[in-house]
């Protein structure tokens, strides 16, 4: 290898270890002022690392936030699962059953990931109230769920896209139905296709804050993230109890991704994420 080259290399590592560690300032003063007693979070000293390993900012955190982190799990987990399903077989029909008018209602789709959240919360509520699922876990589930179809339905598609036409056709010479199809051709490529799609809902059911503090008003069925918030108390915030409780809180995604990361990169690869 050249001087030059190595120079070269080494310069674009040390760039790339710069931003990696601006990057991670922020957990890393999360995971530091964790592990402190509260006697020793201090502004002046919020870099330095914490004389000994003191776990009591994270049993303070667990008591605290474990009933919304379970509140959490039974929300995200089958709200994801029906919402992936619920987006495969919206991209099968709009990759494979064609029909007219199959463009522009897709379009339609679309316009539900722009939507912001703040803008319909009101009808959301009264529609809610009106279906007599308002403050239930339930209502929060389908709420994630009508709100992932847009996504969901767009990574399938573009995934579903690159299975040739002449599988689907083959499949209907030996009298596969719309049903058979899907489940004999296309759900069994899919699991690259479900691993992003079920990522990128879980992070994003797991993470969300506002909706669920407006549908589950009720602090005992709250999300974790609620919880998490609900912590800071209104003249004094125990720092390493929050930051303990927003570790614990973060750690579930962490793991998804640890665990689903290899289909996830095949999926990325074959085209789950194409416009």
């Amino acid at each position: 290898m050249s001087l030059q080259r190595l120079w070269s290399r080494g310069a674009i590592y040390l760039v790339l270890t710069a931003f990696a560690a601006f990057y991670l300032m922020p957990f890393y003063v999360m995971l530091i002022t964790s592990l402190k007693p509260y006697a020793d979070v201090n502004i002046t000293r919020m870099w330095e690392l914490p004389r000994g390993i003191y776990l009591d900012g994270f049993l303070e955190a667990w008591r605290l936030v474990s009933p919304n982190f379970k509140n959490s799990v039974i929300i995200t987990v089958p709200a994801a699962l029906i919402s992936a399903f619920i987006g495969s077989i919206n991209g099968y029909i709009f990759a494979k059953w064609r029909f007219r008018g199959a463009d522009t209602l897709f379009i339609l789709f679309l316009v539900g990931m722009f939507l912001p959240y703040q803008g319909i919360l009101i009808p959301l509520v009264l529609t809610l109230q009106a279906l007599k699922l308002y403050g239930t876990v339930i209502g929060l589930i389908l709420v994630h769920c009508i709100f992932g179809i847009p996504i969901t339905a767009l990574l399938f598609r573009s995934y579903y896209a690159g299975v040739p036409n002449e599988l689907v056709d083959a499949a209907k010479i030996d009298g596969c139905g719309f049903f058979g199809i899907y489940r004999w051709i296309l759900l069994p490529i899919s699991m690259p296709a479900f691993a992003v799609v079920l990522l990128w809902q879980f992070t994003t059911i797991w993470n969300d804050y506002l909706i669920g503090l407006v549908v589950l008003s009720t602090p005992r069925l709250a999300p974790i993230n609620v919880a998490v918030q609900n912590i800071a108390g209104s003249w004094s915030v125990e720092w390493n109890v929050q930051m303990a409780a927003a570790l614990i809180a973060a750690l579930p995604t962490v793991l998804v991704y640890l665990l689903l990361g290899r289909l996830f990169m095949r999926g990325l690869l074959a085209g789950a994420l194409k416009g």
